[in-house]
């Protein structure tokens, strides 16, 4: 729901960041949207399909509101029928070209997420929906083996985690996740996982012997170093040395880690892009690849809505900053420059992570797993003899 907040007055107390108030708009009868402990959207903004707009309005009970905590959205698990489970895509701007995700929503809450504006194809909100009601894919183990049985299917590296974090809270019950990669094991075939939980360390018995044969690897995402900044943007993800120390148990483990500084927010985490190289590297990840702030479609109005509860004395510099780096724009689609934007202050903070690689002798992003010793299955499970 879009709430948008009444001018303040003497009634309505000022708020510190992460208190969870959205600053006013210009509309004086409207309220103020309430952020909730452990998740990251402010409000349950109207998804773009949607032909009506909620607002909540002030009807004279604004002090009672006040003095009452929100109440708690509970999170809800449906399940997905989807009858495959690989999706593919022709980004020039990633580099692979399938994806498998598991879950659609994540309950880690990450406020910039990009994958938020896909909830509203479901008739839910990108806001609090997308990390509230969640929903899983329990044949999928089933569907991926069908599909890797099919004569026509060639191999080459599957990514889990693109739309959704594989190991977000749920999965440490359902393991939906761990049966995926144990279909790709049976079959060798390659796969990399993206991830900001430290769960998956639980897993290194499957992946290890896979990245032995240059066959798996994991992509860690580590925003902030900084635990205050990290539990509001992020909230319900593995805190910052928890995920260090699951890239240090991987590495360990012979895994090859990369690490995903993403999103990178001017005015918010570019002052900790060394610090955050060098913490990646003495944990043991070997390269290291930024993504600046994505705001497409909703996520937008959702973002400054967070700006505005958590750290509303920067959010015109911030959005300022993000502007600068989209011509204007709170965002830019283009292949190719979506994920780095343009402009001084995009080439800068490239330059920056380029000097920090180079300093620790780490690279870039890279999939380069084999894909030769793939073993087609039969629709029934059972593994081919040729």
């Amino acid at each position: 729901m879009r709430n948008a907040a009444e001018q303040p007055s003497d009634n309505i107390p000022s708020t510190l960041p992460g208190e969870g108030w959205c600053d006013p708009t210009l509309e004086s009868d409207l309220l103020p949207a309430r952020q909730q402990k452990g998740r990251g959207a402010v409000s349950n903004i109207d998804g773009r399909f949607e032909r009506h707009i909620h607002q909540a309005v002030d009807d004279g009970w604004i002090n009672q509101l006040l003095d009452d905590a929100p109440p708690r959205i509970k999170t809800t698990l449906g399940i997905d029928g989807a009858r495959s489970v690989i999706t593919r895509n022709q980004s020039p701007d990633v580099p692979f070209d399938r994806s498998i995700n598991p879950y659609r929503g994540c309950e880690h809450g990450c406020v910039y997420c990009f994958a938020r504006p896909t909830h509203a194809y479901l008739g839910l909100s990108p806001g609090l929906d997308f990390e509230t009601k969640l929903f899983w894919k329990p044949e999928a183990p089933t569907l991926l083996r069908k599909q890797l049985s099919a004569r026509s299917y060639s191999p080459a590296p599957i990514v889990i985690g693109t739309s959704t974090d594989p190991y977000q809270p749920v999965d440490r019950d359902k393991q939906l996740t761990r049966s995926i990669i144990g279909v790709l094991s049976d079959c060798q075939h390659p796969f990399s996982i993206i991830t900001k939980s430290a769960l998956v360390t639980r897993d290194i018995d499957l992946i290890a012997p896979m990245a032995a044969q240059n066959r798996a690897s994991v992509a860690v995402s580590v925003t902030s170093l900084d635990h205050r900044l990290s539990n509001l943007l992020e909230p319900r993800a593995s805190a910052p040395h928890r995920r260090l120390d699951a890239i240090r148990k991987l590495s360990d483990a012979g895994i090859p880690v990369t690490v995903l500084c993403a999103p990178i927010i001017p005015g918010l985490n570019d002052m900790e892009i060394e610090n955050l190289v060098a913490a990646v590297h003495d944990a043991g990840a070997t390269s290291v690849s930024h993504i600046v702030i994505r705001l497409p479609l909703e996520i937008a109005d959702l973002f400054e809505e967070w700006l505005e509860a958590n750290y509303p004395n920067r959010k015109a510099k911030v959005m300022s900053l993000i502007r600068q780096m989209r011509d204007g724009e709170r965002y830019q689609s283009e292949f190719g420059t979506r994920m780095r934007g343009t402009g001084p202050i995009a080439d800068l903070i490239a330059r920056r992570f380029d000097a920090a690689r180079k300093k620790h002798g780490m690279t870039g992003r890279s999939l380069g797993l084999d894909c030769s010793g793939f073993k087609r299955p039969s629709a029934d499970g059972q593994m081919s003899l040729f």
